[in-house]
């Protein structure tokens, strides 16, 4: 028992692999093989080279895949906001969806989402999220403007086919980032089922999209909304997600329409209720620059010019903070969001008009006293609005202004008579929406509106009737040296009768009347007045010219207030607007010549007469240019020169000095020259092996393209945003137009009524630039395909709707091959799985260009696959060179040798003349020529037409002969271009246009008319009796022996064979013997027979029973093989 204990092995250490000894002890290894790295390098140094090889390889290709065309940046600083476009088929929680992430980010609800919906997602970043619905024509704009596509699929119910018809239609237009969204899993109650079905949904969507696409999953709906962290994090993708610049979008303007307005008289709308409409869109530029005047295209309505166009101040702005500490979080008033056809916010500021939604409940519909219905509003000034029986003109001419609560009141002619300025506007954000919001501010009124706004709560109603509505609000933002310099005015904002509000005292209305005649006081100081008004409004030369000029009034700013800050004089001082007020072509009035005084003492220094700087002034520059190189040596000759001034003069006792001068002088210049040259080599250093001089950092290997291609990019967009960074808003855009990220407003006329009737906001509405070259008409060649999953080829003149850039419309294409020589041949159908090119009218497309085909928009129940064929713009063109296969069939009337006469090819000689030469077919083969035609004089045959020819052939054709002759004959593709206008209808998705033949036919029950010639029928071919080939004898003897016929001896009758030709008559006896013989003979083989069945049945029986024994016999060997394999196993197991 011991010794088996002795011998017994002991049990071995296990070694930790995890734990804090563990991970201490791993910890400390690489301390010491790091230690001992650094003590002898050349150790550890590369110990295959093959595998290194490897190693590098690897990082270069995965370091290439990462290139990519590089683009020049033209990203604006305060870029628009990002379109989300959330696409899906009906019923998979689509508006669920874009309320939760509006949700998230503004932590405000909306019910009742219409339109895009424009929200601050993050410091830098804003989203615009629209809703698209089951409607192709509205999938095909969604796919052309959005930059991040949400895709819902039903996870129950798996992929449909709207799915993959969205995912194609942006394969064509340019793929914008796509996520998946999975929804309705909380209806698979099986969690086995639930992972794989995320799992086979998610390689599909990889199929379509790419290896590694994201997908999101939904789980579960709680009180009706998705999980609120599955949500946040969407949302944080959503954040940070980053974009590529596609080719379409960023080489066309364009803006998706968040709000429109109708600007058409009323008065016409009376007389003619269908009358083109005039109407303003609102939204943000995107792409490149939007200027004035532009050719745009409304997808959906047509092609129109922009009448008018200006920028408003954004109604969504970023968070600034300023000098402020940047936070990660948004706070409560920077979380902002603008949906105006949602109706949030309730009040919409234009610079025409103030819209101000009031709410059906809160509106008096029946006929009540004035009094009672003031009193339902909780707002008095809601309640005067709507309360008003007067227009706007009438009160204007009874009301009165009051500069200070007690004082007289002053009519409103006295008002308008004195000088004054349009109000201020002023940037209020409002602290419960967070809205931006323009107040109206007057120049008198600065200081009396900032101690009303800090006792807002105590204003009363008949505070409110007396200060003129100051508190009114607008959109957009001022300096506040504008503000010093705005008075009064009484015409913008009016809420009431202010003579029924007590302002008037009855015993001062004879006074008012008569203060009507005033307007005649003053003309011409008032005309002055207009004058300098009108001169403000026009381009300051001087700053043209100059560039930026000093504003003065700047520094007198704090100055003009006096009293408290009560008042504020209004200062005639220069401005930047004083240079422009006089007219030049006019005689100066004497109230301003002391403008021209001081204009002229401000414009004086702007011509060489003026009186310049030291640093600015020639001479004197040329006098420090004389002084500084007035002496100088000629290093390589040696030789001195002296300039021309007094040095000339000087002593000869200065003369070692000067010398001395020279020598450190000389020696200063050579150093310098030196350090010169060490620079540039150091330079071209650098710039050989990609030296930063920022950090000095290698920034890249030896001679990368890509990067050189980079770095220019960059630094052509430096540039690109340096180049107007300085300049004003205002003069910015007559340069180069509106930039992207403005909000802007455009104004159209001439459009159709039916887009104001109709407008369904759920739609998307966008407004394309167009450029000079696609607004005209002309032949579109493409490169198409059918689309593999599109059950039918596609026939040629079959009509098809076309999205081509932003325009979407209908064309017949006519379908064609290139052959060898460029020749474009004619298809009736296109080839099934192969490309070809066609021909199509419509408007010109920038080559390149994407496009798709579809049968029709309509939302019928259309059981395939709705996407016809996809392809690319090769050219556009007047003309086209398209062609197809004519024969021309002729008969031949007379043959001499290989000299034919043919008719029935031609009408007349002139068209004989114009195909002589021209190669020519028989149907057996026979090739020829087209000689000339045959005239009328010579025409000795008999039986010729107009038209006949005369043709030579390599043989002699026969009468029964066909002639046929292979042309190509051009092909007119047809002028069919027509607008697809599914926005003017009332129901967006019926819009039909132009049907094919087989719709029409199918419809109405129309059989196809037969042509009996088409029909397939038996060939039937009459024997015919071809003459033996005859050689000639002399050509005979030219022939070897092989090919030459052989002359036979003629074969010799025997005597038996010429006897049996005769005839022989039997007799009696003689016929019986031959009976008897053929008796026996046929006795004789009928035995034969028998006996010849019989050995046939032996040899079958015997041939049965050899196989019976061979299978008797296989039964025995294998009993016998059963029972020794028997055997062995026992023997087996008993040794065993």
């Amino acid at each position: 028992m011991d010794e088996d204990v002795n011998n017994k092995s002991a049990k071995s250490h296990k070694i930790r692999k995890v734990g804090r000894k563990a991970e201490k002890k791993r910890q400390k290894t690489k301390k010491e093989d790091a230690a001992t790295k650094q003590r002898n390098p050349k150790a550890f140094a590369i110990q295959s080279v093959n595998k290194l090889a490897r190693t590098f390889h690897r990082a270069q290709d995965i370091k290439t895949k990462k290139h990519h065309i590089a683009v020049v940046d033209r990203t604006p600083q305060v870029p628009p906001p990002v379109i989300v476009a959330i696409v899906g088929p009906p019923k998979v929680g689509k508006t669920t969806l874009m309320q939760c992430i509006i949700k998230n980010f503004t932590k405000q609800k909306l019910s009742n989402i219409q339109g895009p919906v424009t929200v601050v997602s993050g410091k830098s970043r804003r989203l615009t999220v629209i809703e698209c619905p089951n409607d192709i024509s509205a999938m095909i704009d969604v796919a052309k403007i959005a930059d991040l596509v949400l895709l819902l699929v039903d996870a129950e119910f798996g992929f449909e086919m709207e799915t993959f018809e969205f995912l194609n239609i942006c394969q064509v237009h340019g793929m914008p980032r796509v996520m998946g969204v999975l929804t309705h899993l909380d209806t698979i109650s099986n969690p086995k089922k639930v992972k794989k079905t995320k799992k086979v949904l998610k390689h599909r969507f990889w199929t379509e999209i790419y290896q590694g696409a994201k997908l999101f999953y939904l789980s579960r709906m709680v009180y009706g909304e998705y999980q609120k962290m599955e949500i946040h994090n969407l949302c944080r993708f959503i954040s940070i997600m980053k974009f590529r610049p596609l080719v379409w979008r960023s080489s066309h303007p364009h803006l998706m329409v968040d709000r429109m307005e109708d600007l058409t008289d009323p008065e016409k709308i009376r007389q003619d209720p269908v009358c083109n409409r005039s109407m303003s869109f609102y939204g943000y530029v995107r792409g490149i620059h939007l200027k004035n005047e532009t050719h745009v295209h409304i997808p959906g309505v047509g092609d129109h010019k922009i009448h008018d166009m200006g920028f408003l101040s954004d109604p969504c702005p970023l968070p600034e903070r300023g000098e402020k500490k940047q936070r990660r979080t948004l706070n409560v008033q920077e979380r902002m969001i603008y949906a105006p056809m949602s109706g949030v916010g309730g009040i919409i500021y234009d610079q025409d008009a103030v819209y101000i939604d009031v709410q059906d409940n809160q509106q008096n519909k029946d006929a009540v006293d004035d009094e009672s219905q003031d009193n339902q509003y909780e707002n008095p000034m809601l309640g005067g609005i709507t309360s008003s029986k007067e227009t706007v003109d009438s009160k204007m001419e009874k009301s009165l202004f009051s500069f200070l609560k007690g004082s007289n009141p002053i009519p409103n002619e006295d008002a308008e008579s004195s000088d004054r300025d349009e109000p201020q506007e002023m940037e209020v954000v409002d602290e419960i929406s967070g809205r931006k919001r323009r107040k109206a501010v007057f120049a008198d009124e600065v200081d009396s509106d900032e101690a009303a706004s800090d006792d807002e709560d105590e204003f009363s109603e008949e505070e409110a009737d007396s200060d003129g509505d100051g508190d009114d609000d607008d959109d957009g933002d001022h300096d506040d040296t504008q503000d010093s310099e705005e008075v009064e005015q009484s015409d913008d904002d009016e809420t009431d009768d202010e003579a029924d509000k007590g302002l008037l005292p009855k015993n001062d209305l004879d006074d008012l009347q008569s203060s009507k005649t005033k307007w005649k006081d003053n003309l011409k100081s008032k005309a002055l007045s207009s004058f300098l008004e009108r001169q403000k409004l026009a381009v300051n030369l001087p700053k043209l010219v100059y560039g930026k000029v000093k504003d003065e009034s700047e520094s007198d700013n704090d100055d003009d207030k006096i009293a408290g800050e009560l008042f504020v004089i209004k200062k005639k001082a220069e401005t930047k607007k004083t240079k422009d007020k006089l007219d030049c072509s006019r005689v100066a009035s004497e109230s301003n010549e002391h403008l021209q005084f001081d204009l002229k003492e401000m414009i004086a220094d702007c011509f060489v007469t003026g009186d310049w700087k030291e640093s600015e002034d020639a001479e004197k520059l040329l006098s420090q240019d004389d002084e500084l190189y007035g002496d100088f040596e000629d290093l390589e000759t040696g030789e001195a020169y002296k300039g021309d001034g007094s040095d000339e003069d000087t002593d000869d006792s200065g003369v070692g000095e000067v010398n001395a001068e020279k020598e450190v002088d000389r020696e200063t210049r050579i150093k310098e020259k030196r350090l010169a040259k060490k620079r540039k080599m150091k330079a071209l250093f650098d710039r050989e092996y990609d030296i930063s001089q920022e950090d000095g950092k290698m920034k890249t290997t030896t001679g990368s393209l890509f990067d050189s291609v980079k770095d220019e990019m960059s630094e052509q967009a430096k540039l690109n945003r340096a180049e107007f960074e300085d300049m004003d808003d205002a003069l910015r855009v007559q340069y180069e137009g509106y930039s992207p990220g403005m909000y802007v407003r455009i104004e159209i006329h001439d459009l159709p009524c039916e887009l104001l009737q109709n407008f369904d906001p759920k739609y998307p509405l966008i407004v394309g630039g167009l450029l000079a070259t696609e607004l005209q008409l002309g032949y579109v060649r493409v490169r198409i395909k059918k689309h593999r999953w599109y059950p039918k080829i596609l026939k040629t003149k079959n009509p098809m709707i076309f999205s081509m850039g932003w325009r979407r419309f209908q064309s017949l294409p006519m379908y064609y091959m290139e052959d060898h020589n460029f020749r474009q041949r004619y298809l009736k159908y296109t080839p099934k799985s192969m490309h070809c090119w066609a021909f199509l009218c419509g408007a010109m497309c920038p080559q390149g260009t994407g496009f798709l085909a579809i049968q029709d928009v309509a939302n019928k129940d259309v059981p395939n696959f709705r996407i016809t064929a996809t392809g690319t713009v090769l050219e556009s063109d007047m003309t086209t060179q398209l062609v197809k296969k004519l024969k021309l069939i002729g008969y031949p009337y007379k043959i001499f040798k290989n000299t034919c006469f043919v008719r029935g090819m031609f009408n007349s000689a002139l068209e004989v003349a114009k195909f002589e030469g021209a190669a020519v077919r028989t149907v057996s083969g026979i090739r020829g020529q087209i000689k000339r035609a045959v005239t009328e004089g010579t025409n000795t045959s008999g039986g010729s037409e107009p038209g006949s020819f005369r043709a030579t052939f390599e043989d002699k054709p026969l009468m029964s002969d066909i002639v046929f002759c292979k042309t190509w004959c051009p092909v007119q593709v047809p002028k069919l271009y027509l607008n697809c206008s599914n926005l003017l209808l009332p129901v967006k998705d019926e819009w039909t246009a132009m049907k094919t033949v087989g719709q029409l036919r199918h419809e109405k029950g129309v059989q196809l008319d037969v042509n009996p010639d088409s029909l397939y029928k038996p060939v039937t071919r009459e024997p015919r009796d071809f003459k033996t080939l005859v050689i000639p004898k002399k050509l005979q003897k030219e022939l070897p022996f092989k090919t030459r016929p052989k002359m036979m001896r003629a074969k010799n009758t025997t005597k038996r064979e010429g006897m049996m030709k005769t005839a022989v008559i039997r007799e009696p006896k003689e016929r019986q013997m031959a009976e008897l013989m053929r008796v026996l003979h046929v006795l004789d083989k009928d035995k034969k027979q028998k006996t010849k069945q019989v050995k046939i049945t032996k040899k079958k029986q015997r041939q049965e029973m050899f196989e019976r024994e061979e299978l008797r016999n296989r039964w025995k060997h294998k009993d016998a093989k059963k029972k020794a394999y028997a055997t062995l196993n026992k023997m087996q197991k008993k040794n065993t």
